[in-house]
């Protein structure tokens, strides 16, 4: 967990591997158990005002662009949504996701290019696995649930892009790393895959 006291480059050190754990198992609970996870989306609707929810944990509130209409979409999705197979971590794709934390957390950068124009595939054949990939990256959420909600809502993404690549049937692999941002204090990287190195 993120805490002020602690210098940037000292939180940049110590990855947190029980948050990447647990999202994995959260990713794996909403494919496995859609049904069930629109009940926790239900909850979670109540706490909005407006375009407003402070849910616990978020006293101040968090701003959103669609407001519960988003919330309401996604659960609508997942009420149809076919139990999928659970994700197997990669560890080839979550060294591939951390060196993009590592360079976009220091300098507060987002985005899916890193600074020499690489996009997730490359950055995955750089470690050398395959172009296959899909990305998610979540820029603030400092938990496991708020990760994978923010994901599945997608709020204010065209096309739902995020919650289609965590719902993929073909993606059978994941490798995640989160680690501390300069502007958003916390981002995490996911890159999705049909086999544990990111080959056809």
């Amino acid at each position: 967990m993120l805490t002020a006291a602690l210098p940037f480059a000292l939180l940049l050190a110590a990855p947190p591997v029980a948050l990447e754990r647990d999202i994995v198992a959260e990713l794996n609970f909403a494919r496995t158990s859609p049904a069930r996870y629109a009940a926790r989306l239900r909850d979670y609707r109540r706490y909005f005002r407006g375009k407003i929810v402070r849910y616990p944990g978020r006293p101040d509130g968090l701003r959103t662009t669609e407001g519960v209409a988003a919330v309401d979409e996604a659960i609508g999705f997942l009420e149809r949504q076919t139990p999928t197979g659970a994700l197997t971590p990669a560890p080839l794709l979550a060294r591939a996701a951390g060196d993009h934390v590592a360079e976009q957390g220091p300098i507060g950068a987002t985005g899916h290019y890193s600074r020499n124009g690489d996009d997730p595939r490359d950055r995955v054949r750089r470690r050398g696995g395959g172009g296959y990939v899909a990305e998610t990256i979540t820029y603030g959420p400092p938990s496991a649930a708020e990760v994978v909600r923010q994901l599945i809502v997608d709020d204010a993404v065209p096309g739902r892009g995020h919650r289609r690549t965590v719902f993929a049937a073909e993606m059978r692999f994941v490798g995640v790393r989160c680690g501390p941002h300069k502007t958003y204090r916390m981002m995490c990287v996911a890159e999705f895959a049909r086999n544990p190195d990111g080959r056809h």
